[in-house]
């Protein structure tokens, strides 16, 4: 831990500010898989989030590090590196094949057993719930394990869900939907923990 703090000094930030990237990180690269339906994303996306405040050149590398472990302890997702070949001739020479190589782009990629997945995920007529489920939870997590209604709704409004609409193709009412995911917990201790920390928010009765 003191040789991290230490490698976090010499960078120039402190590990309160380190944790607070690696969740903005997190969360860009799930809402950016959510929304493309698991498109690629680009390091340059993600470099470019990290360094908008901070001008320090080894920060990317640490935070996309420690970001990719998170999703995977945590969100059992595996945040895999791509790396593709533009076509080139033959006659290139090796200097000038390596600069033909596209920048490092990433896809998400579930670590459950494909069984596992499909008998429990993977089911078509839950999905739109269980996709809701995956995002709020983590929203809620991302946001330090409490958040306010207030905040929770603008996060899901950039997904496209109005808290306010009430004829949504697949819910209904969108604010019914996630009173009904908050009074349920869905029976699982992950629920119970992150949604009853909820601020300013109460089960419909």
């Amino acid at each position: 831990m003191a040789s991290h703090n230490e490698d976090l000094s010499q960078i120039g930030i402190s590990l309160e500010e380190k944790d607070k990237l690696v969740a903005e990180v997190i969360r860009y690269v799930l809402f950016k898989t959510h929304q493309s339906g698991g498109c690629p994303i680009k390091r340059d996306e993600l470099t470019q989030l990290i360094t908008k405040n901070y001008h320090q050149r080894s920060l990317p590398a640490l935070v996309i590090s420690e970001a990719r472990e998170k999703l995977s302890s945590i969100f059992g997702y595996e945040m895999r590196e791509l790396q593709r070949l533009r076509p080139s001739s033959h006659k290139q020479s090796r200097a000038s094949q390596q600069s033909a190589i596209d920048p490092k782009s990433y896809i998400v990629v579930s670590k459950l057993p494909a069984d596992i997945y499909c008998k429990f995920v993977n089911n078509k007529e839950n999905a739109h719930v269980t996709g809701f489920t995956f995002v709020v939870i983590s929203i809620v997590h991302l946001a330090g394990g409490k958040i306010s209604e207030e905040n929770l709704w603008h996060h899901l409004k950039r997904l496209g869900l109005n808290e306010s609409d009430e004829k949504d193709p697949l819910f209904g009412s969108t604010k019914q939907a996630l009173e009904a995911l908050v009074q349920q917990r869905l029976q699982t201790r992950m629920l119970l923990q992150e949604l009853n920390e909820f601020s300013d928010m109460k089960p419909c009765s």
